[in-house]
């Protein structure tokens, strides 16, 4: 209902749509300022709000790419603070925002960095890194990255899609010419030929070249509080209790229908900052549920909202486990990808 009731925005789209289009052309033709960087700048992003799995893409450079001295810089979406910040021990999801927070529990190895203004992170990190990824930063116009990777959900390619406040979409649809790769994410893993076919036809053939598919791979359950894992085929006896604050759990919530015959969602919206009313009640529904054996299941996203200190101790008693994912390139175009953007840095360094 909402969805049909969000119609009537449409008006508002337009006026929206002028707005942006004017404002693209003003940077395409240098009348505002653009800032172009001597080392490799790889940006991650998407043209709708939320869900098209930038987090996965950004953790596939980075392990792509850890030869290198990586730099993570976010906007920091949440968070409670402002400006230029590392994150470090200290760091919680309403400082540095949960997909940074992220960032920097999976990899110690990583410089994880969140501001507003990319430019000026870029600047204080560019002598000390040897290269740089934007997470969410394609409609950043006052950064020209030197490498674009735009993702289109598989779902929401196949369906007509608008411009803010009508729809879910930041700028129209054809801002795809500007990417270096379109990545459509969560697409089957066996792909038929006319789907593939059917979300090519959305782009014009010079991107059809650099369109790729990926696949969301779902990894072992990890616990909360501890070290312990669990393989997903012990859900098959298990009530599971899913908690998300995420823009499409639907995947998530797909695969958990697909191994658990009762799976109970306590569902939030993205970036949701879960209260100890929020907990109380999956608490208490999880106390209450007659099944034997049950598990808490997360995202690994959310999971960062939950480890702050005013609402952790009301599930350290209890079996809370979050699922890490991540994305698997079509096999047979993987090695196009990452050769795409292995040589991209290394040219850009070896340039710099």
């Amino acid at each position: 209902m909402i969805k049909y009731l969000r119609l009537l925005f449409l008006p508002f789209s337009v006026i929206y749509g002028i707005v942006i289009i004017c404002r693209n052309k003003l940077y395409d033709y240098g009348l505002l300022k653009s800032s172009r960087f001597d080392l490799p700048v790889i940006c991650v992003g998407n043209l709708v709000v939320g869900g098209s799995g930038k987090s996965p893409v950004t953790e596939y450079l980075v392990n792509l790419l850890s030869g290198y001295k990586i730099a993570i810089l976010s906007r920091g979406y949440g968070r409670d603070t402002k400006g230029f910040l590392y994150a470090d021990e200290s760091s919680t999801a309403r400082t540095i925002g949960d997909e940074p927070l992220q960032f920097y529990h999976k990899f110690p190895q990583v410089t994880v960095a969140v501001c507003e203004d990319r430019v000026f992170g870029i600047n204080r990190l560019k002598d000390t890194h040897d290269l740089i990824i934007l997470d969410d930063a394609f409609q950043h116009r006052s950064v020209n990255p030197g490498f674009s990777i735009l993702l289109f959900e598989f779902e929401k390619l196949l369906h007509p899609q608008f411009l803010l406040p009508a729809g879910n979409m930041r700028e129209p649809f054809w801002g795809y010419k500007r990417a270096s790769i379109v990545m459509v994410t969560k697409s089957p893993e066996e792909i038929t030929e006319l789907q593939r076919s059917y979300c090519a036809g959305k782009f014009n053939n010079d991107a059809q070249e650099r369109l790729f598919f990926s696949s969301i791979r779902y990894s072992k359950l990890t616990s909360l509080f501890g070290k312990e894992t669990l393989n997903l085929d012990v859900l098959v006896h298990q009530t599971v209790f899913l908690l998300t604050g995420i823009a499409n759990p639907k995947p998530m919530l797909n695969e958990l229908k697909r191994l658990s015959l009762t799976v109970v969602h306590h569902d939030y919206p993205d970036h949701h900052t879960f209260t100890s009313h929020n907990l109380s009640k999956l608490v208490e529904a999880f106390l209450q549920h007659p099944a034997k054996e049950k598990i808490i299941i997360t995202t690994e996203k959310d999971a960062q909202r939950l480890f702050d200190v005013t609402i952790k101790e009301l599930l350290l008693d209890l079996p809370v486990f979050y699922l890490p994912i991540s994305i698997a390139v079509e096999a047979e175009r993987k090695e196009i990808v990452d050769q795409k953007i292995l040589k991209y840095v290394s040219d850009t360094a070896r340039n710099r």
